[in-house]
């Protein structure tokens, strides 16, 4: 009886060897660390919002579904205030706090900030929303959005579409001050038909109170190119309202997401004019992975801060997954305290390596080995002109 009951002990301690070193292996309740910077508070804090509730919806539902190879994600958020100077600080507190792999930041100049941290530290990110040509510089970095150069592009071709050889003049409001907005329209100057003239009006303070400047400048065009965020468009178009022609054409990049849903006091409803603009996601989806995608997400966090911002966060979060289970499926060892550089070069191989990734923002969407991606883009109108 002594005997046997030996037996069953070794027996028992040797399947609880078993058991512990099979938990060691998988990461047992250990978790993937994805660190972000974005803001939830000042002029920005809807795109944060966004990309915020979007991102951890994704990790949430892959969690759900058992993680990877039993590993969970966990999501961390530190806000920026869209604030550059307050990157170096959130960086190093998501260091510390175990961060792996990223999602960079959501707005463009913090994130050229910390794409230079992230070079040092060869961390990989995807950002969901940093539009700079210049943010995926480094071999570390990609984009989930449309590079600044690539709207500018897309945009250009649109505009050739419609007016072309056709003598038209259109006119062009953005911030010079502002790399987001310069840089697109840099870029859209640039792909621009030489038959096609523009009336250009700059401003250089996103927070600008009066815009009967530019507005003089642009009171005759009927179509209107507006490479800047959410909170100037509003205060031109309400300024604007009765002076620029009612059947005028606002048409911007995806600084305007969020445009009739996050400013308090702004109705968009009574600026008579069509406010469209460039986008890789259609919040009004009736089908597909989109229209899945609306319904969780207003589900859970409401429609105030719905946007294209989140749906690429989303994407984000699952395109990381997915390329790190192409790369455990082809016998890649990704550990749960693997660090962050092993599993940049990891992500690095599959990225440039033909990764092909569908989501809510596209289908069969790749990456150049310049961090770039490809994906098509579609003309999203936010609000049809009024009835005349």
């Amino acid at each position: 009886m002594k005997r046997t009951l030996t037996k069953i002990i070794c027996l028992a301690l040797a399947c609880m060897m078993a058991v512990c070193a099979f938990v060691s292996c998988n990461g047992g309740d250990e978790e993937y660390v994805i660190g972000v910077s974005g803001p939830v508070t000042g002029v920005a804090a809807v795109y944060g919002e966004a990309v915020r509730n979007a991102a951890q919806m994704a990790v949430d539902e892959i969690n759900e579904a058992g993680g990877l190879n039993g590993v969970k994600f966990k999501l961390v958020f530190i806000d920026d205030k869209h604030d550059a100077n307050n990157i170096s600080t959130n960086y190093a507190s998501l260091v510390e706090q175990g961060m792996q792999v990223s999602l960079g930041t959501v707005t463009t100049a913090p994130g050229l900030e910390f794409s230079k941290y992230a070079k040092q530290d060869n961390v990989f990110f995807l950002t969901p929303s940093a539009t700079g040509d210049k943010i995926p510089e480094f071999a570390n970095g990609y984009q989930m959005c449309f590079a600044d150069g690539n709207q500018g592009t897309v945009a250009a071709d649109y505009v050739n579409s419609l007016f072309k050889d056709q003598g038209k003049t259109i006119g062009i409001l953005y911030n010079s001050a502002d790399s987001y907005s310069s840089g697109i329209y840099t870029q859209f100057k640039a792909s621009l038909d030489s038959s096609i003239t523009t009336i250009d009006a700059a401003f250089t303070d996103d927070k600008l109170a009066d815009f009967s400047g530019q507005i003089q400048s642009l009171k005759n065009c009927d179509f209107i190119f507006m490479p800047i965020y959410y909170t100037p468009a509003s205060t031109f178009m309400t300024q604007a309202k009765d002076i620029v022609p009612a059947n005028a054409v606002y048409y911007g990049c995806d600084g305007l997401d969020g445009i009739d849903t996050a400013i308090e006091g702004f109705d968009i409803t009574t600026i008579p004019q069509e406010v469209s603009m460039l986008s890789h996601f259609n919040s009004k989806a009736t089908d597909g992975m989109a229209k899945e995608f609306i319904d969780k997400y207003v589900a859970k966090y409401g429609a105030g801060t719905l946007s294209q911002f989140g749906a690429s966060a989303y994407d984000c979060v699952y395109a990381i997954y997915g390329a790190m289970k192409n790369a455990q499926d082809k016998g890649t060892e990704i550990p749960s305290d693997i660090s962050a550089t092993d599993l940049c070069e990891i992500l690095k191989a599959e990225f440039n390596g033909g990764y092909t990734f569908t989501g809510v923002t596209g289908t069969n969407i790749t990456w150049n080995a310049d961090g770039f991606v490809q994906k098509g883009a579609v003309k999203y109108v936010v609000k049809a002109a009024n009835a005349q």
